[in-house]
């Protein structure tokens, strides 16, 4: 057997114990006449000694030679530690080794294998494998394995199925773009990975699966950022014989699950927010409420004078800083720098200091007075010693504009604290979304999803006044899941498909399967995806999904590890149909 122990399991209690342990070396001290040696493993790092009085002079001269990463078994005591270590499980004790058995040797490795390590980001991912050996991004993919162990275990206790739908499926119109596979033996054509296993849970539904579960990949085929990757893992959930209210308490509860076992977390209330008053309210439709600066808007209120900024906008708005009075001058223009970068795209920012003494000092001070600048700051809340800052222009851009700034005070001021978690679900969305390009409406989230109800009728006429029988879950300021009650009969998908600008032949050709499955009595269900890797982010502490997933790709979409997307030969191209690449 190449172990009898972990290297993270030998105490006090072992002592005198003839163990066998088998690992990586860690790093090495030679001091002549006794060499140390910090062996690793998964579970952590005990310490071998060899020395001249008790070891063979043949075994001190391989033990000498050790480099680190070597893969060896050693078999040896456990002993009383002289110089003990009480920041580590196993600092109490050493092992004195009587043999050693080199299992395969190793290269100086590329960066060092340590928490605090020297390897720049790009060459830690080449060298992933290795990467995954430092206990940062082990314990995160631990910490992975146990959410979706109790995601696992949470909803099999609560009735639901797990099953697996297929990945090989066919390509839409609808959402983002595809990743598209081409058929050997269907020349021509195609096959598409899937953006979510929408439809199919859907015929589980009307298959009488009746609660279904899957932790599945999904793909898109979009622009990347910090939390996104081209492939992705959802927790997929679908009910029958739900109404909104059951879904958002099964889930409610799943989420309160796991901040309690992950992160020893009560958390009691879910608020529920409109998400016109969100967008009213944070600028986005995924607000973090672990702090405030609610948006004030202030039309009414700054439009009456003769600065045309304020005068010609379509939305006046403005937050209030919390001690942001405190700013320096060069501070402030470093905000509105700030603001004014292309991510943003403000054109620029007013603001108003709020003195201890009840006094206020704007940057438009020609334009309004002390009462006005009273009225802003009791409009966003504003306190003596803090700061409003507003912004003006187009409502959605100066809203998202407005976001971004909270956002990022936010950070600055320490507001964001990964160890505070306030969960908040976003309801009645607009089941329309006007694309302002093309003068058309798409859904909003997809086009299976059921208008509230009363509203079917206000297709006809206000499409966009329609809304949505949909919800997200948010957590501290990010979208962690989402979900609706699905449309379940036949002439009220054709009536939304019909509004998305299918015509009745496309709506066959793509969905024709599912609408002919509503009419075999299809039941009212509805159903939500958490995004994993997002919501064990979040859990874990951090925003950044790729520190969470074993082999991610980088923000262009490549795995430089193994040097994927490539180029494939010119036989395999022939074989699926597909154009020689000629300059080959």
């Amino acid at each position: 057997m190449y172990r009898s122990h972990n290297c993270g399991e030998l105490n006090a209690t072992h002592i005198n114990t003839e163990v066998t342990l088998s690992g990586w070396v860690q790093k090495s001290r030679d001091k002549g006449f006794i060499v140390w040696v910090d062996l690793r493993d998964r579970y952590g790092v005990t310490q071998l000694v060899f020395d001249e009085e008790r070891t063979s002079k043949e075994m001190m001269e391989r033990a000498q030679k050790l480099g680190r990463e070597f893969v060896i078994q050693v078999k040896g005591k456990v002993i009383e530690r002289a110089s003990k270590n009480p920041n580590m499980p196993t600092g109490e004790i050493e092992i004195l080794v009587s043999e050693l058995t080199i299992l395969n040797k190793a290269i100086v490795p590329p960066f060092t294998i340590e928490d605090e390590t020297d390897g720049g980001e790009d060459l830690r991912m080449k060298y992933r494998y290795l990467d995954i050996r430092r206990n940062p991004v082990k314990n995160n993919l631990i910490f992975r394995s146990k959410v979706s162990m109790e995601v696992r275990n949470f909803l099999s206790n609560n009735g639901f199925i797990e099953v697996e739908t297929p990945y090989l499926i066919k390509s839409t119109p609808e959402g983002a773009r595809d990743f598209v596979v081409p058929s050997r033996m269907n020349e021509g054509e195609f096959y598409a990975l899937p953006q979510s296993p929408q439809t199919f849970k859907q015929l589980l539904m009307v298959g009488g699966m009746d609660k279904y579960f899957q932790i599945v990949k999904c793909f898109r085929d979009e622009d990347l950022r910090a939390d996104r990757q081209p492939e992705f893992t959802q927790i997929d959930c679908e009910m029958a014989f739900v109404e909104q209210e059951d879904i958002l308490n099964i889930f409610e509860n799943l989420t309160r699950h796991l901040l309690k076992e992950i992160n020893g977390v009560e958390v009691d209330k879910f608020p529920r927010m409109l998400f016109d008053d969100a967008m009213r309210l944070y600028g986005n439709d995924k607000p973090d409420i672990r702090f405030g600066m609610e948006f004030g808007e202030l039309n009414d209120i700054a439009q009456h004078k003769d600065f045309g900024v304020f005068n010609n906008a379509e939305l006046v708005v403005g937050i209030a800083v919390p001690g942001g009075n405190a700013y320096t001058r060069k501070e402030i223009d470093k905000l509105i720098d700030w603001v004014k970068r292309p991510q943003v795209g403000a054109l620029g920012m007013v603001y108003s200091r709020c003195n201890d003494d009840g006094s206020f000092k704007s940057s438009v001070d020609k334009f309004y007075d002390q009462e006005d600048l009273a009225k802003w700051a009791e409009r966003t809340g504003a306190k003596p010693g803090d700061l409003v800052c507003v912004l003006s222009g187009p409502t959605n851009k100066v809203r998202a504009q407005l976001s971004a700034l909270r956002m990022e005070l936010a950070e600055r001021l320490g507001l964001r604290k990964p160890n505070e978690f306030a969960p908040l679900w976003v309801i009645d969305f607009p089941l329309l979304e006007l694309d302002e390009e093309t003068g058309h409406y798409h859904a909003m989230h997809h086009p299976f999803t059921s208008p509230k109800p009363g509203q079917l009728e206000l297709l006809d006429t206000d499409p966009g006044a329609v809304k949505a029988n949909a919800y997200d879950l948010v957590l501290n300021g990010n979208e962690i899941g989402g979900g609706s009650i699905r449309i379940h009969d036949k002439e009220t998908q054709a009536t939304m498909f019909k509004h998305l600008g299918f015509t009745p032949e496309e709506a066959k050709e793509q969905f024709g399967f599912l609408m002919d499955a509503f009419q075999y009595g299809a039941p009212p269900h509805g159903g939500l995806a958490f995004g994993l890797d997002r919501l064990v982010s979040i859990l874990g502490g951090q925003e950044t999904i790729r520190d969470f997933i074993a082999f991610p790709k980088n923000n262009s979409g490549r795995d430089v590890m193994i040097d994927a997307p490539a180029p494939i030969d010119d036989e395999q191209l022939k074989e699926l149909s597909l154009q020689v690449n000629i300059n080959n």
